[in-house]
Parts: C-alpha cells; sequence; structure tokens
C-alpha cells in the first residue's frame, strides 16, 4: 500500500530511510509534519551466506514488504562510498541498487546523501561517530533505547532528507556536539 503523492510542506509525509548492506540492510521509516518527526518503525534485513542474486532478491523482497507494509512517500538512501577493496565496493553498490530497484517498482522519488551529509544533518558535524549518530536519533526521535547501528544509519538518512524538505535540524540549534559527546544546548529565546 502507497500513499498518495506528496506535497512538500503539506501533511505529513513517511520517509523510508536505507542504510544498504550487502549482510544488513537497514531502514528506518518516519512521518514528518511540520518540522515535527515521529518514528514509524526500524530494523535490519539480513541476507543468508548465499550466492550474490539470492541475497540481492532478499534486499528487494524485504524492502518491497516493508513499502507495502507501512507505506512510503519517498525514500532516501546513502551514496556508495569508495573504499580500500574495490570488490567491496561493488557488492555495496549492488545491495545499493537492489534497494534503489525495491522503491522505484513502487513509484517513490529516491533520493541520495553522503554519509557526510547525513551526520552533518543530524549530529552536526559530518565526522560524528556511530556512536553519535545512534545518541542523536534518539533524541530527535524520542526513543526508549539506541536503535542499532544499521537502523540508525537508515533513520538517520530519513531524518537528513526531511530536514533537507524544510525540517528543523541540528542547524536550529537544539543540540551541539561537546568533547564527543550530544548534548541538548541552551536555545536564546
Amino acid at each position: 500500500m502507497t500513499r498518495a503523492a506528496p506535497v512538500p510542506g503539506s501533511a505529513s509525509l513517511r520517509i523510508l530511510g536505507i542504510d544498504p548492506g550487502l549482510r544488513c540492510t537497514g531502514f528506518g521509516l518516519i512521518d514528518t509534519r511540520a518540522g515535527k518527526l515521529t518514528y514509524v518503525s526500524s530494523g535490519c534485513i539480513r541476507t543468508a551466506t548465499a550466492p550474490l542474486p539470492g541475497r540481492l532478491k532478499t534486499i528487494l523482497d524485504g524492502l518491497g514488504e516493508i513499502i507495502a507494509t507501512h507505506g512510503a512517500d519517498l525514500v532516501a538512501i546513502e551514496q556508495v562510498f569508495v573504499n580500500i577493496n574495490p570488490k567491496s565496493t561493488l557488492l555495496l553498490g549492488q545491495a545499493r541498487g537492489a534497494a534503489i530497484c525495491a522503491a522505484i517498482a513502487r513509484d517513490l522519488e529516491v533520493a541520495e546523501y553522503t554519509a557526510l551529509q547525513v551526520k552533518q544533518a543530524v549530529v552536526g558535524h559530518g565526522h560524528a561517530t556511530k556512536g553519535q549518530v545512534q545518541e542523536m536519533v534518539q533524541r530527535l526521535l524520542a526513543l526508549s533505547g539506541a536503535p542499532g547501528a544499521d537502523a540508525a544509519d537508515a533513520l538517520a538518512c530519513a531524518i537528513c532528507h526531511a530536514h533537507s524538505l524544510g525540517g528543523q535540524g541540528i542547524s536550529a540549534g537544539r543540540y551541539r556536539v561537546r568533547r564527543g559527546r550530544v548534548i541538548l544546548a541552551e536555545v536564546p529565546r
């Protein structure tokens, strides 16, 4: 079940964030309305140690099921970074391709962000640690505990996209990073 076509700035939007990975593809769904973020669901699609085509099918089918179950208006996915091992980069790119295909097969718009952009939007600086991202996602979505690393990265991607649509982000001054810890900052009135 997909929802009606979104109009940024109007009613609520449901954003699916995806952190692609061949072993574990993180997903996170949030709703945003008038700059307010609300947690919907998150988790990880795990693939068995099997030949590559079967693993890609697991990612494609898993994300398709999540979209069918929860609906989504927009999708935000993390771009592949080039690492030292070209083979790993290519495999990650294939997992990312399967995730993008799951979205476009359902006529969803896909936005892409670098890890640096996501961390900047969520934590306030592009070189944040995974722990800082998890802590900020927990705070921004008022979660009772920190989500797992892959789910947190996916939720952060969705939050980044929500901020790019005009919501209030970390730059609004609510949170700051001091000595590696995320803190609530005093906002001048």
